[in-house]
């Protein structure tokens, strides 16, 4: 039983109403989910939760218009994305743009300093930067499943992952991370 994959679960979920399969989903890919929001957020857990929870929602919503024409994981992330940039967008209407993110952040269980420079330099990037750099390197997703997440341009999502690269290199070499 544990071999079904994510497109028989699906198909017992829609068509049983089957909140067990549902449930095998949420565990598979809870992880990989909070994981993309802590980056997103710059490590804030509860927001992260929060936003992880809206996604498997929305999700089971809308779980009959997952055609498996992509893997589950990119329409998941699609879905994720949407939250995340929904939340951002409102955000950005209704509070104060000028207090850095990082400020905001929950403090991690032992705050080692390597997670808190991730952090710090993940601050550094846009949003788009962010969320091309976590997609590929955090959660190794190709760059043709970023552009399918996303909507971007395959060139769009190169260009943002090599400044968000280069940004990143930057700071750590600074701080002390890699080479002379």
């Amino acid at each position: 039983m544990d071999t079904l994959d994510d497109f028989t679960l699906v198909q017992q979920v829609t068509a049983f109403h089957d909140k067990r399969s549902f449930d095998r989903l949420v565990v598979k890919y809870q992880s990989p989910i909070r994981r993309f929001f802590l980056s997103q957020t710059l490590g804030d857990k509860e927001l992260s939760d929060d936003y992880a929870q809206d996604t498997f929602v929305k999700a089971y919503l809308h779980l009959s218009q997952f055609k498996g024409e992509s893997a589950f994981s990119t329409w998941l992330f699609r879905i994720a994305y949407n939250v995340f940039y929904d939340a951002t967008r409102r955000k950005k209407e209704t509070s104060d743009i000028d207090t850095p993110a990082i400020m905001n952040r929950q403090s991690q269980s032992s705050d080692e300093p390597l997670r808190m420079d991730l952090y710090a330099a993940l601050d550094l990037l846009s949003e788009t930067e962010r969320l091309c750099i976590s997609l590929q390197l955090m959660e190794g997703e190709s760059i043709d499943t970023i552009v399918e997440i996303t909507g971007m341009a395959n060139g769009t999502v190169k260009s943002h992952l090599f400044r968000g690269k280069q940004k990143m290199a930057a700071y750590l070499k600074q701080n002390g991370y890699g080479g002379k």
